[in-house]
């Protein structure tokens, strides 16, 4: 069968990869010019990750971390307020990108192809490139996250949109080595929190950028959520473009960023504000929640992001691809694609809607309920 999937990151690639290996010949379009490689931190695995990278014979990326010996509360002042000696370790997220994409051929990995459309005709299902080629396929997947341009076709610009939760995610991204004196002497080794009115800070060491795990050669993720009415602003880059969804690192004003500082120095732990100065290149990511009515048209599928969007606080979103990808092969292998897509669809739509619910319960404390508004994905 003929597979096109639209979107190549861990959900895309997932999904390729495992139909590729059942012998169907899949092709990815992704849109970026130069891969994704180096974009990700570190993420705290679930079980249907492990099983796929079981079934992917890479087992081996599920194993290797960095593991934070206990999870500790700060007070302002920065004292451990509680500590739960329970132990957590984080995978990198690019040694797990690098491990699947290295499963579909080069030139089944088609980069700089934004897809801009999608339909079906014929009992067959199509891609429209933003070079105008059209691509034909017996299956169409859009895995293409949060802006999916696949489920934008699917419902015609109706109300499936995704939906502002009223806070956003400051992220910070330090080597280890760069990491302040008074932030490693609180925070190494350890999975950290801070709550206050309208936000919460956590970070943990994560691995390097090649998945490295030794001392010294990995690297501090820091994320503040904060309350926010005025989103365009914040989303708004050192150009004066408005990004839809989030600002990636380098693009955030150096106005701003002196802002965010001086406000950390001013509202979060010693240790927390440390890392927010050091961070000379921050990156903004705001929350939303989407979900979706149905996960086939036709020949047309819906995975990952694309479907669902659950806040990070579930730490479910590759997970949930994976669970996607991994429900899509079972089926397609022992049911005939027409019957197999509904089945899909039934299963998937009761996990997805599980997890975007999860999502609001446990940012509820974060969330402005009277600044929710529906952004349209442009």
């Amino acid at each position: 069968m003929q597979v096109a999937i639209a979107g190549g990151s861990v959900g895309g690639l997932f999904a390729a990869a495992l139909l590729a290996k059942n012998g169907h010949d899949v092709t990815v379009y992704e849109r970026s010019a130069t891969g994704l490689s180096g974009r990700g931190a570190g993420l705290v695995a679930q079980d249907d990750v492990f099983k796929l990278l079981r079934l992917l014979g890479r087992s081996d990326v599920g194993v290797t971390g960095v593991t934070a010996r206990s999870r500790i509360t700060l007070d302002r002042s920065g004292a451990i307020a509680h500590r739960d000696p329970h132990p957590q370790t984080q995978i990198s997220w690019d040694a797990l990108y690098e491990a699947v994409r290295s499963q579909v051929p080069d030139a089944h990995y088609r980069l700089d192809q934004a897809v801009t459309g999608a339909g079906t005709t014929r009992g067959l299902a199509w891609l429209e490139l933003s070079d105008g080629e059209c691509v034909e396929a017996d299956l169409v997947i859009g895995a293409d996250g949060i802006g999916s341009r696949v489920r934008q076709s699917m419902f015609h610009g109706s109300g499936v949109q995704p939906r502002y939760a009223g806070y956003l995610a400051w992220r910070f991204l330090l080597p280890e080595g760069q990491l302040p004196d008074i932030a490693a002497a609180t925070l190494s080794e350890q999975f950290a929190f801070y709550h206050m009115e309208g936000g919460q800070v956590l970070g943990y060491l994560v691995p390097g950028p090649f998945g490295e795990t030794a001392p010294g050669r990995r690297r501090y993720n820091c994320v503040w959520y904060r309350r926010v009415d005025d989103l365009a602003a914040c989303l708004t880059d050192e150009t004066g473009r408005t990004h839809p969804f989030s600002l990636p690192r380098g693009a955030v004003s150096d106005a701003r960023r002196d802002q965010l500082v001086a406000d950390a120095k001013a509202l979060l732990p010693p240790a927390f504000a440390a890392v927010v100065a050091a961070e000379r290149e921050p990156f903004v990511q705001a929350i939303f929640d989407l979900e979706t009515p149905q996960m086939v048209d036709g020949r047309i599928v819906l995975l990952g992001d694309a479907a669902f969007v659950a806040r990070p606080h579930t730490a479910m979103g590759v997970a949930k691809a994976a669970g996607d990808a991994m429900a899509l092969q079972a089926l397609l292998d022992r049911t005939p694609v027409e019957h197999a897509l509904p089945c899909y669809e039934r299963e998937r739509l009761r996990v997805g809607h599980s997890i975007v619910d999860l999502g609001r319960r446990l940012g509820a404390s974060l969330a402005s309920s009277d600044v929710q508004a529906s952004v349209s994905a442009r």
